[in-house]
């Protein structure tokens, strides 16, 4: 009887001990390192509009990382590709952004938020005519995308993208 009890305690403790060793929150899912990007891009954001661009560039960064790696699990996501070159393009990775943003849109042509954000891209590196090109691929959509191109390339270079 000693022996079964020994036995059935060494069993007990070595399953409780396998299961404490599994950790299946290091299983970060790409969603929740879209998630975790999205809530950097929202803070950083926030220290934008305090004017503490060294601290939202960090986040952005930041950002960017949790993206990337949501986008090595899920190439064909608009929204992940979206971020991708919003964030590149807030920490002045032009040429990357673009290359995101092109990319996204291959996958999703009215995608409204690529559209607008690549149209902020055109602006800031003065391809009025490529941002007015967004502007009209916006302009049935009936969405905030659509007035926020428009304002931005009517009062170019007074606004902080």
């Amino acid at each position: 009887m000693k022996k079964i009890i020994i036995s059935l305690m060494t069993l007990f403790l070595s399953t409780s001990l396998m299961a404490a060793g599994s950790d299946s929150s290091s299983d970060t899912s790409k969603m929740s390192m879209y998630e975790d990007g999205v809530k950097l891009v929202k803070r950083a954001g926030k220290l934008e509009k305090k004017e503490k661009t060294d601290k939202a560039k960090k986040l952005y960064s930041q950002a960017f990382d949790k993206f990337e790696k949501a986008y090595k699990s899920d190439k064909k996501n608009p929204d992940i590709l979206n971020y991708l070159g919003y964030t590149s393009r807030k920490a002045g990775n032009f040429e990357q952004a673009e290359k995101f943003y092109l990319e996204g849109l291959s996958i999703k042509p009215d995608h409204n938020g690529i559209n607008e954000y690549l149209g902020e891209l055109y602006v800031q590196t003065n391809r009025i005519d490529k941002a007015n090109e967004r502007l009209q691929i916006l302009k049935g959509c009936n969405c905030k995308e659509y007035g926020e191109l428009e304002l931005i390339i009517k009062t170019r270079g007074s606004k902080v993208y």
